[in-house]
């Protein structure tokens, strides 16, 4: 697969056109940024270790029918995927009050909740990417009332999917951000599924194993990051 112009760069990716007009890579950064790219910073080996837990996540969704954008993982960076056009909403689902949702309800960190909780971001970086209701989905045209239902009821079949499969290998999955986009009229699963995007701690000690480490200046975010990637990539 050629990889030609580049289309994109982000925080913590870069897309290139490919010789495939339906077809895109997708190549992880070690950049790390937090709290609106205010706190800037290198994670060594990251992209390495996100593009392969990625990937991973992906397989294991795709296996269990979740229509994602993922084709391939082509090389330790860089990954083949459809191209989307993105819905400008990020899904955010939570199991466990932490961030942002326990600093607007007041609730505790680390407090279960009685069921999955659901939400929706303005994707638009000028704003800060506040949170969005239907109405507002509606009054923006972000997407249709039946993609709307579909991403709610797609964001938490993957979250219980992905639950299932990081508490067997002793992770918590507190809480995550998807991204959904059109390809051909499908409405697919895109971006990554990566401890940037997610938080996860051990379930024996709670400890943090995502981006956390980086946000709080915790320490040990290296280390962190390869022992998620051992832990969902080892055989």
């Amino acid at each position: 697969m050629e990889r030609r112009t580049k289309i994109y760069e982000g925080k913590a990716k870069i897309l290139y056109e490919t010789d495939n007009p339906d077809l895109v890579i997708q190549y992880f950064k070690d950049e790390a940024t937090a709290f609106d790219a205010q706190k800037r910073g290198i994670i060594e080996h990251k992209g390495i270790y996100n593009n392969r837990i990625s990937s991973v996540l992906f397989e294991y969704l795709g296996q269990h029918h979740v229509r994602t954008h993922f084709v391939g993982q082509l090389s330790e960076r860089e990954m083949l995927v459809k191209r989307l056009a993105i819905i400008k909403i990020e899904v955010v689902v939570r199991n466990i009050s932490a961030g942002s949702l326990s600093k607007r309800l007041g609730l505790e960190e680390g407090e279960p909740l009685k069921e999955p909780v659901l939400e929706f971001f303005y994707k638009n970086d000028a704003l800060g990417d506040p949170l969005i209701n239907d109405d507002h989905i509606r009054l923006l045209d972000l997407a249709t009332p039946q993609e709307v239902r579909a991403i709610r009821k797609r964001a938490l079949l993957v979250n219980g999917l992905l639950r299932e499969f990081l508490d067997e290998r002793d992770l918590i999955l507190v809480d995550f951000k998807l991204e959904f986009g059109r390809h051909r009229g499908q409405l697919l699963l895109g971006d990554e599924i990566t401890p940037d995007g997610c938080r996860l701690w051990d379930k024996q000690t709670l400890e943090k194993m995502d981006k956390d480490r980086f946000r709080r200046d915790l320490g040990k975010v290296e280390e962190a990051y390869q022992e998620v990637y051992r832990r969902i990539c080892s055989p």
